[in-house]
């Protein structure tokens, strides 16, 4: 058996790999290297299957949440509230802008708990990002509740959920916004870094597209001050071909996280992924939970396997070094934290084959009973 990744892009440039180098020199024939024809077409193609009608292409998925908020016209003395169980670059991107980011736990499906939610508002919040955590929404009928109960904006960090839905709603069905990162490793990567947002309302969107533009309008005109962040041509080619596949690429993602549970579902060590009632899970992740004890040993014993799992995240953003000037004390966000210290992600890739998901799984049964 050769060694197993956590997610394995040579086999997926393996299948795709004339279409790839097709669309590549396609942009460097027609040297469309920012925005462009490609961009724009992409930009297109990803509205339609987001089933939002507004996209704009950015630079990575930490500028498409940066813009958001700009947009909403967050600020200095104001207050977002988001995760605990996240990347750093949700709440940074609230840093950024100058407000204060204010964390919340999060429920038994990882994502952010909206009890939490109601008792972090002040009279200084003035918006939410829920996470849509490992392909999984959040709850996002509870936190619109109470986002429209005190006036505040909600921006989808859905990073991690391109195709996901809560009721047959979309990422961005129910904020103002929902971002998304392109990284390499996501559902649907780029070959480098690349993001977009997407928007119901199409004012929000033609601020948010000027403001990732200089606040451009035309060449050397600008309504206002902006940033720069533009997807590349190259990225906005390759996405281009992805996006026709990312169905299928999804179907088998969840056609494997279902074989995953049902083969852990003996084993009582294990808690495999909990999905919400009316949930579509995308399973950007497959996060298994064990008792913090056996977490270090089974990572161990399935690397020294050539097996490749990973830990999403082992650290609360909440007890990094970057917020201790917050001055959380320890126990503020006992679910994060705990899920920090239990949680390791098994290898999960659309090429991953079965034979490969039951050496995983009889490797973690050799680890228990042993």
């Amino acid at each position: 058996m050769q060694r197993i990744l956590l997610t394995d892009l040579h086999r997926q440039y393996d299948r795709i790999k004339d279409e790839i180098d097709e669309a590549i020199a396609k942009v460097l024939e027609q040297k469309s290297f920012i925005r462009g024809p490609f961009v724009e077409q992409f930009e297109e193609n990803f509205a339609k299957v987001t089933r939002m009608p507004h996209c704009v292409g950015v630079g990575n998925g930490t500028d498409a949440l940066y813009i958001a908020l700009k947009t909403l016209g967050i600020g200095t003395g104001d207050e977002v509230i988001t995760a605990a169980n996240s990347f750093i670059a949700t709440s940074e991107a609230i840093t950024m802008t100058g407000a204060r980011v204010v964390f919340a736990d999060c429920d038994n499906f990882y994502g952010i708990d909206p009890d939490e939610i109601r008792e972090k508002i002040s009279s200084r919040t003035k918006a939410i990002i829920p996470v849509h955590l490992y392909g999984q929404m959040a709850d996002m009928k509870t936190i619109m509740e109470i986002a429209d109960k005190h006036h505040l904006f909600v921006v989808e960090d859905a990073a991690q959920a391109v195709l996901a839905g809560l009721n047959e709603t979309p990422p961005g069905g129910f904020g103002h916004f929902a971002t998304f990162s392109f990284f390499p490793g996501k559902n649907l990567g780029a070959y480098g870094d690349a993001g977009a947002l997407v928007a119901k309302d199409e004012t929000l969107f033609k601020k948010a597209k000027m403001f990732a533009n200089h606040g451009r309008t035309n060449k050397y005109e600008h309504d206002f001050e902006g940033i720069n962040s533009r997807m590349d041509g190259i990225q906005g080619a390759i996405l281009n071909v992805k996006l026709k596949y990312l169905p299928e690429w999804t179907k088998k993602r969840q056609e494997i996280a279902m074989e995953y549970s049902k083969q852990l579902s003996n084993v009582e060590e294990i808690v495999t992924p909990p999905i919400r009632e009316g949930a579509e899970h995308v399973f950007h992740i497959y996060p298994v939970r064990v008792d913090a004890e056996y977490r270090d040993g089974l990572l161990n014993y399935l690397k020294n396997a050539d097996i490749e799992a990973g830990i999403h995240y082992p650290v609360a953003l909440p007890n990094l070094k970057a917020y201790e000037y917050l001055e959380y004390k320890t126990g503020d966000f006992p679910k994060a934290t705990q899920f920090s210290q239990e949680l390791i992600s098994l290898p999960l890739f659309p090429e991953l084959t079965s034979v490969e998901i039951e050496f995983i799984v009889d490797k973690i049964k050799e680890f228990f009973k042993e």
